[in-house]
């Protein structure tokens, strides 16, 4: 019944509500805004492959240290978030499973690849203050972008406008002693342009043992050597340290959720983490219709985190390039682009464990013990890539794409005597990725695409590694075939803007991880999953006054996700709903202005139960969130521009989880841990100041 309710709600609402204002120039950003709703054209040159994009306008809708959310407002994305630190997120129902992180997906930053040799990223590293927009590809279609099965994340950092020079600073304050701080130096002039952002973060925490600070830099820097030939240079250094709280169980959640587990509390967990990206890129233009953009890059994590049952000191040094060609050929009177490069990457990863004697040092937290435990793992991913697109008439259009993937794990165990040597390699087989997407364009912009594809996720590093820890030769990479069809459509004089997608993927070799002690898991292959479902999005633009406009806009995502074979222990569960994803999941909100100063800022997120165990003897419960912003902006003469904003976060008061553990399971008599609790109510308030040379 619940669920009917949602359902008439939305269709009722896609009939008033309405899109965002279309591309436009912001007078303190100073940044071209970006529609919330999808692009069928592809800000990274992939033709017609369907994405999400969204910039400033849905980053306004909450806090600067809400990033989290902002992506949570494009139907089929979900992210669960433990913490500022943790985060994982899933994409159709992919990556759900996954216990710790985010992985089966693929991220990229201004086009340059920084997910690890494991397939893991941390978005949690950037800034959205420091971001102009993030497009998601959902699914294996994008060759060009790894085709994962969840699929690809492109983020991207603000760019300075032509001919300009502006500082601008904005300081932000509110509840549980948040205090950020993010300035921007920015210049544009002649062939040069930098962009330069210091951003600072810190805050206690709603829960116990949750203080975060984040102190980190970002330089980024383009040159024109020649009219055809830029070269660009890119710094994103992070410095954090977070307090972990962990996971409780139900009962601790219901009675006080800003407790930290037991265990956690009295160790004083914590991660300290150091990451460095630095990458320098060349574009060239050899003609009008052959270009190429290469890069190369490297990374460097350095992470310390003293957990209750061992200390883990490791760090990883990445390094890799990337090189992508685009040009046009003519064929029987028809222009086809086409695109064609490859990608590797290499990191070394290495990682000491020691035991953590919290017990033993009178309630100071952790204490670092002996070693028992020292490894190193070399890995590496290649990706070539390659796709054209094809006129078949003036409007339908189809596009061939291919993708060869192929990854190394060597792993070398340096504690052990050389008779009990563990050191072992896993080579996978490459594997081919095609794709087919198709579109056909109606008159006033509308149009219909559908796409057949086939992606891939590799194996993380616990799940290649036996308990005993020996690479597994036995487990295999995740494979499936994705089916989309979808359409993009305007109404109301381009006022009323609609998206629809209908998808499904068949993904066998699924990869499980088996938990068999406190932070112990052993991967495997288990069965075959079946995702499928239905997305829909909505924006419509309202001129009330000639100085009112009001912009309401909603997405909903629809997920009948399911085990096809799923047998674990003996313990048949095929037919269940997939572990770990909620059926129904509802965003909507709306954005007013008055005489382009004033502005209110509305949001709701229902998420629907999520099922917490394989054989769904438990779920999450639902949960609705309101949150609200109220603004003014203006410049204040020529060159200062003022804005300031007050907002409140989960306006009920409402106790949610704002993440969960799947299969969960108590030691020692203790209960599953499953929740991470929301924030509660909570305000803030920002200042932005701007000043223009």
């Amino acid at each position: 019944m619940k669920s009917s309710l949602h359902l008439l709600f939305l269709l009722n609402f896609l009939f008033i509500s309405h899109a965002q204002e279309p591309v436009q120039k912001d007078s303190i950003t100073e940044l071209d805004e970006v529609i919330l709703l999808d692009s069928l054209q592809s800000a990274t040159d992939n033709g017609i492959i369907a994405t999400n994009i969204i910039g400033t306008k849905a980053f306004q809708n909450y806090s600067p240290v809400d990033m989290v959310s902002a992506i949570n407002q494009i139907s089929g994305v979900y992210i669960l978030s433990g913490a500022l630190n943790t985060n994982r997120i899933t994409i159709r129902g992919v990556g759900a499973r996954t216990l710790y992180g985010t992985d089966k997906i693929r991220l990229y930053y201004n086009d340059i690849p920084i997910t690890n040799g494991s397939g893991f990223s941390t978005i949690e590293a950037y800034d959205l203050e420091n971001l102009s927009s993030v497009e998601v590809i959902k699914g294996p279609k994008a060759t060009s972008n790894g085709t994962n099965l969840g699929g690809a994340i492109l983020l991207s950092s603000k760019q300075p406008m032509e001919e300009s020079t502006y500082f601008r600073n904005n300081f932000t304050f509110g509840s549980y002693g948040l205090l950020k701080n993010n300035f921007v130096f920015s210049h544009s002039k002649d062939k040069l342009s930098v962009n330069f952002q210091h951003g600072y973060l810190e805050v206690d925490g709603y829960r116990e043992n949750s203080r975060f600070k984040r102190d980190g830099i970002l330089l980024d820097m383009d040159y024109q050597l020649t009219p055809k030939t830029n070269i660009g240079l890119l710094i994103n250094h992070v410095d954090y340290i977070a307090q972990i709280a962990s996971s409780i169980s139900e009962t601790d959640f219901k009675e006080d959720p800003k407790q930290a587990a037991y265990t956690w509390k009295s160790a004083k967990g914590y991660e300290d983490n150091n990451y460095t990206l630095t990458g320098l890129s060349i574009k060239h233009s050899f003609s009008d219709r052959f270009k190429n953009s290469s890069s190369i890059f490297y990374t460097y994590l350095d992470h310390y985190e003293p957990a209750p049952f061992e200390i883990l000191d490791e760090y990883t040094h990445g390094f890799g390039f990337r090189t992508k060609f685009m040009g046009q050929f003519s064929l029987n009177d028809s222009a086809l682009d086409y695109n064609f490069g490859a990608e590797m990457y290499k990191d070394e990863y290495n990682w000491d464990k020691f035991e953590n004697l919290y017990q033993e040092n009178n309630g100071e937290g952790s204490l670092q013990g002996d070693q028992f435990a020292k490894n190193k793992e070399y890995r590496r991913q290649f990706n070539a890539f390659g796709s054209v697109l094809i006129p078949m008439s003036d409007a339908f259009s189809a596009q061939l794409g291919l993708n060869l993937n192929k990854t190394y794990y060597d792993f070398r165990d340096q504690f052990n005597t050389v008779d009990d040597n563990k050191s072992a390699e896993r080579d996978f087989d490459p594997i081919l990725l095609p794709s087919l997407n198709l579109n056909y364009s109606f008159p006033k912009g509308n149009t219909l695409y559908a796409n057949i594809s086939r992606g891939f996720s590799n194996p993380t590093l616990e799940e290649t590694l036996t308990p005993d820890g020996v690479i597994n030769p036995d487990i295999a990479q995740e494979t499936g075939i994705n089916y989309e069809i979808g359409s993009k459509l305007f109404f109301l004089d381009n006022k009323l803007n609609l998206i629809f997608a209908l998808y499904r993927m068949d993904i066998k070799n699924l990869l499980v991880a088996e938990r068999i002690g406190e932070n112990q898991y052993v991967g495997k292959n288990a069965g075959k999953t079946k995702h499928q479902g239905v997305e829909l999005e909505a924006e419509y633009r309202w001129d009330i006054a000639p100085n009112f406009k009001i912009a309401p806009f909603i997405s909903y995502t629809y997920n009948d996700h399911s085990f096809v074979t799923f047998v674990d222990e003996d313990k048949d569960y095929s037919g269940n709903p997939l572990t770990g994803v909620p059926e129904h999941r509802l965003n909507s909100g709306f954005q007013a202005q008055l005489n382009n100063q004033f502005y209110w800022n509305a949001t709701h997120q229902y998420v629907g139960e999520i099922p917490l165990r394989d054989d769904n003897s438990l779920y999450s419960d639902a949960y609705n969130v309101l949150n609200s912003k109220l603004g003014y902006k203006n410049k204040l003469g020529k060159r200062l521009s003022l804005d300031v904003a007050v907002g409140i976060n989960n306006i009920i008061d409402v106790n949610y989880a704002q993440s969960v553990l799947i299969n969960a399971t108590g030691f020692g008599g203790a209960e599953p841990r499953y929740y991470y609790p929301g924030n509660g109510r909570n305000f803030y308030g920002s200042l932005r100041l701007g000043y223009s040379l």
